[in-house]
């Protein structure tokens, strides 16, 4: 399967930054600390939660009156954050079926051979369109139903008419990739591996979010404005210089 990944905005959150200052937050708190594998994972979390919670705003906000400028704000900004994770693959036929990429939240358009729009339908009118002579479905007028594969939970598609079984492109919205903090252990402390680590691919305006959300679920809650005031003096000058 060939993905095609959009390269525009690719500013990331520094996973180490965001690592030590939830550890400095924690520490200051006589928290304690995360271990490397119980920070990857709430960060990973705390990640997808906020970029599910775009698509959540954004259906809020689409019921806002549409003249209202700070609506119009509102979504520009949620859609300009999103648009880093628009792509799209060559989806590969498998028996019956076109499986679509693991890394897929959100389905976009679907083309057969380069040029014709592939229409979505329910299964409930598959047979409808199917009896019709008017809306048959040819490789000049494609339709396709979306399903899980029950034995395997793949998310895939089914195109009509099933001689259609290549050339099927889709554009989708992606998950960010994971977050990873790598490390190496010397002399029983865990050392930042930064060649081996991946960043958040978040807008680099969720750093605070990300530290709230991975605090939170590491059972300490705390409002933005307390990050700097309780991280330590190395950390906090650390922050004012990435402000500056």
């Amino acid at each position: 399967m060939a993905l095609y990944y959009n390269k525009k905005n690719n500013m990331a959150i520094s996973v180490d930054t965001v690592y030590q200052r939830v550890q400095s937050i924690l520490n200051k708190e006589n928290r304690g600390y995360l271990t490397p594998q119980e920070f990857n994972l709430f960060a990973n979390q705390a990640q997808l939660e906020i970029f599910e919670q775009y698509f959540f705003d954004l259906n809020q906000y689409e019921r806002l009156p549409k003249k209202d400028t700070e609506y119009s704000n509102l979504v520009k900004t949620i859609n300009e954050r999103i648009s880093k994770f628009k792509t799209s693959a060559t989806l590969t036929f498998t028996t019956s079926y076109f499986e679509m990429p693991s890394n897929m939240h959100k389905l976009g358009t679907v083309i057969y051979n380069s040029t014709t729009p592939v229409e979505e339908i329910d299964q409930k009118n598959l047979l409808e369109y199917t009896l019709s002579p008017l809306t048959s479905p040819s490789t000049t007028n494609p339709v396709y139903i979306q399903n899980i594969q029950t034995t395997s939970s793949v998310w895939s598609i089914t195109v009509y008419p099933s001689s259609i079984q290549s050339l099927i492109t889709a554009t989708y919205i992606r998950k960010p990739a994971e977050a990873d903090w790598a490390y190496q252990t010397v002399v029983g402390n865990a050392l930042y591996d930064s060649s081996n680590s991946t960043n958040f691919e978040l807008h680099d305006s969720e750093e605070a979010n990300l530290v709230i959300k991975i605090l939170l679920y590491a059972g300490l809650s705390i409002k933005e404005g307390e990050i700097a005031q309780l991280a330590d003096a190395k950390e906090t000058k650390k922050i004012q210089q990435e402000k500056s």
